[in-house]
């Protein structure tokens, strides 16, 4: 865990700002920090400088549409994501359902509890695909 040195990050290049970041530069570092990236990390992979990488974290107003679109495929997250519009994925929104919870709760599980989990629903699958059939 890196420990903030004077209000910044030792990944982040050149000087604290006293003005916060922009809302899409903040994005962007929130999303590069979740995946683990550094600054001269994220910088290769998108081909500029890590202080251009700073520039558009920290200042930048209005980044390029180039920018943005390679920003958010390193990123691994779509245009919309990385400019902050709220994408609707068309499904309602509320606790999840009991198959839901029951999934999550398999997911904790130790993996040899997950196969043998998954064992008993192929077969119970299975032998309701074949009396389907019958």
């Amino acid at each position: 865990m890196k420990i903030p040195v004077h209000g910044y990050d030792a990944d982040m290049a050149g000087r604290p700002t006293n003005k916060p970041a922009p809302a899409f530069g903040a994005r962007l570092a929130a999303l590069r920090k979740a995946l683990g990236l550094t600054q001269p990390k994220m910088a290769v992979m998108l081909g500029i400088s890590p202080a251009m990488l700073a520039y558009y974290e920290r200042k930048a107003t209005n980044p390029t549409a180039d920018f943005i679109r390679k920003a958010a495929a390193a990123l691994n997250v779509s245009v919309d994501q990385l400019l902050g519009h709220e994408v609707k994925d068309g499904r309602k929104h509320g606790p999840p359902s009991q198959l839901e919870q029951r999934l999550l709760a398999i997911r904790q599980l130790p993996r040899e509890k997950q196969k043998l989990v998954l064992q008993f629903l192929d077969s119970f699958l299975r032998d309701v695909q074949q009396s389907k059939a019958a």
